[in-house]
């Protein structure tokens, strides 16, 4: 991807292509001006016209030929704004932003007063109004929640050129993508579909092609028989050569290669009764002179607790859970928690908090001293960190790796719920498919952030909305919250 972004391949120069890996820089223009100046053509016209026009009424530059030439110059200014449609772009502009996740007022500030995450949706807008050639994704869910990944996946089914996307969200490469490449092997595949297609199409490539490795094994086998037993048969000494140059012939098949197996484990917690993390009546507010985030929060959990806190980013979601883990202490009510209660917590900036310069078995010594090397081994195996990967240094270690490690810490202390804010960021398919079982078969409660919309749905039994302060229950779980968002949505 970063190749085609560069132009390192070979790519017709006439093509537009944007590839949208970082952040803006945040300076003090405000971000609806800032999508709009990304359209080159467009501003630069309007900054011709501006500059004609003050000649134009300039007495200094006064002549009739001169007015003349302007006049036509701007003329064809006009028409070409037309013809892109100019008088749109504000409102187009502020359309995408809005269904990134930006209100109005956000609309209007500096880009400078955004976090990293924030400058990033501004980063994919500026590509979704300037409307490339060819539009280059990376793991463009990971920065977005629900409703701004709903809305992106009906943006694009309308989009008229070529995107080239990576994404670990099966929903989104179900609703988005036409054709689906698969890199596996250092062999790129094609195939027509979604991504559900994709599965189904190479599940039956690959039973066909271990049927005919088998098949022509088996032909092999019985020919090369053949060749053994006569091969020092002067009779048969013409048969034996035919067969041989036979099996010279045959074209080189190769069994179906065992894939890696993902297999997570959460271990088992010692049995609670009956409620055992509650919150009642809380509210919370960062200080004293600002509105109160949540209010009259009202919520509990047991062990058979299958719970999945929703909203949009900003809504208090992540704050709900720190007032859970006792991160955060309620402004007003109280929270309950049974005197036993273990729980481990989850959260992107713990991974990226771990000790860099030590192994992962040195990373749990260091958190949980005085235990055998096999306990802390056992941990690390139960996400799949075993052999000389445990032993490498965390900076070697990929971003999906450094997320089993903040697992195995989490669950050294054998939680009894699970409290985890986006667990799926940096993971592929096949470990978030792994995660997700893992947590089904998790003998303790769940408490659960996430915008993948796979996990939730094979999880979640309770779906709980931040929205205007409040927690709300939702009966009928993540569809009523999808078609809630849904009927809030522009275009």
């Amino acid at each position: 991807m970063e190749n085609h972004g560069d132009r390192s391949l070979v790519v017709p120069s006439h093509l537009r292509i944007l590839h949208v890996e970082q952040e803006i820089e945040g300076t003090d223009i405000i971000a609806l001006q800032s999508v709009l100046e990304c359209d080159e053509r467009r501003t630069a016209l309007l900054n011709e016209e501006k500059e004609l026009n003050r000649r134009l009424h300039s007495s200094n530059d006064s002549s009739t030929t001169h007015d003349s030439f302007i006049s036509k110059r701007l003329t064809a200014i006009y028409a070409e704004l037309e013809t892109i449609e100019a008088h749109k772009a504000e409102s187009r502009a502020a359309v995408i932003l809005n269904g990134l996740g930006f209100s109005t007022e956000m609309q209007s500030m500096a880009t400078k007063q955004f976090s990293g995450g924030w400058r990033m949706r501004l980063a994919l807008a500026r590509a979704l109004f300037s409307k490339p050639d060819l539009l280059l994704l990376d793991e463009p869910t990971n920065m977005l929640d629900l409703k701004a990944i709903i809305w992106l996946e009906n943006y694009l089914q309308t989009w008229k050129s070529t995107i080239l996307v990576v994404s670990h969200d099966r929903t989104f490469l179900n609703t988005v993508a036409t054709d689906i490449l698969h890199l596996y092997s250092q062999k790129l595949d094609s195939y027509r579909g979604n991504y559900d297609t994709f599965v189904s199409a190479r599940t039956e490539r690959l039973k066909n092609q271990q049927r005919e490795y088998e098949a022509q094994k088996e032909y092999r086998d019985h020919i090369q028989v053949f060749i053994d037993r006569f091969r020092y048969n002067a009779n048969r000494a013409a048969q034996v050569q035919s067969k041989l140059k036979l099996i010279e012939k045959l074209p080189v098949l190769r069994p179906v290669e065992k894939e890696h197996e993902v297999h997570f484990r959460f271990p088992d917690p010692e049995p609670l009764n009956g409620t055992i993390l509650q919150l009642d009546d809380v509210a919370f507010a960062y200080s004293k002179n600002i509105p109160m985030i949540l209010n009259n929060v009202n919520l509990s959990a047991n062990l058979s607790s299958r719970i999945c806190i929703m909203g949009e980013n900003g809504s208090g979601k992540t704050t709900l859970l720190k007032l859970l883990v006792e991160e955060l202490e309620p402004t007003k009510g109280q929270r309950h928690g049974h005197r036993n209660l273990a729980i481990g917590y989850f959260t992107q900036h713990f991974v990226d908090q771990l000790p860099m310069n030590i192994n992962s078995v040195e990373v749990l010594q260091l958190r949980f001293p005085g235990k055998a090397v096999e306990q802390y081994r056992t941990a690390l195996g139960r996400f799949g960190i075993t052999g000389d990967t445990a032993l490498q240094t965390v900076m070697s270690l990929s971003g999906g790796q450094k997320c089993r490690l903040a697992f195995s810490l989490m669950c050294m202390k054998n939680p009894h719920i699970l409290v985890l804010d986006e667990p799926t960021n940096h993971l592929d398919m096949e470990t978030i498919e792994a995660l997700a079982e893992a947590i089904k078969k998790f003998q303790g409660g769940v408490v659960l952030v996430s915008h993948d919309e796979l996990v939730i749905k094979r999880v979640c039994t309770e779906a709980w909305l931040c929205r205007n302060g409040s927690v709300t229950a939702l009966e009928n779980g993540f569809e009523q919250y999808k078609k809630l968002i849904e009927t809030e949505l522009q275009y």
